[in-house]
């Protein structure tokens, strides 16, 4: 038997997932935050990252109009939270939590060298009503150095879990797949 419980576990089940590390650079400052609600619009690698005026890094972002995602293995989570506690208003957050900031291809924000995955964007517009960023992907690295690559996946209650056993179906789906996955 079904039981309705609160609006507000909606964000529980639903809650988008990779937690993800975006960079950001000013003209003088890196800077990184922590974000979990981003999302896949397409098979043209544009993606959703929701965030808003409530976050340093926003200006940032809307003023250079590009930013990194950055996908850090299961084993950073902790620092990831802590990265998220935090405003680099206050501090340096590269400095403060051990990450080495490293050139990218055509974004000035820097990639991180202990992710798994950078994904370097830049930002194609934004829908206010709803703090949607919407990003275009234009180049992608992989640290084959990192191991571990459990994806980290947030729940709305301050619980994480990370990525388990994976099943393949994809000669079930080969016809629904994009080229180059």
């Amino acid at each position: 038997m079904l039981k309705e419980t609160d609006i507000e576990k909606s964000l529980y089940y639903m809650e988008p997932g990779p937690v993800v590390l975006v960079t950001s650079f000013d003209g003088k400052k890196k800077n990184v935050m922590t974000i979990s609600w981003t999302g896949c619009l397409d098979f043209a690698q544009h993606f959703t990252l929701c965030t808003g005026p409530w976050n340093h890094s926003f200006d940032v972002i809307m003023k250079t109009k590009e930013c990194v995602l950055a996908i850090p293995p299961a084993g950073m989570s902790e620092t990831v939270v802590r990265i998220g506690d935090v405003s680099g208003t206050e501090i340096d957050k590269f400095k403060a939590f051990g990450l080495t900031g490293l050139k990218g291809k055509t974004v000035r924000a820097p990639l991180i060298k202990e992710c798994m995955a950078n994904i370097e964007c830049r930002v194609t517009d934004y829908v206010e009503e709803y703090g949607l960023i919407i990003l275009e992907a234009l180049h992608v690295w992989e640290n084959p150095d990192v191991t571990d690559r459990r994806l980290i996946h947030a729940f709305a209650d301050g619980t994480f879990s990370y990525d388990g056993e994976r099943v393949s179906h994809r000669e079930l789906m080969a016809d629904k797949l994009p080229p180059g996955l």
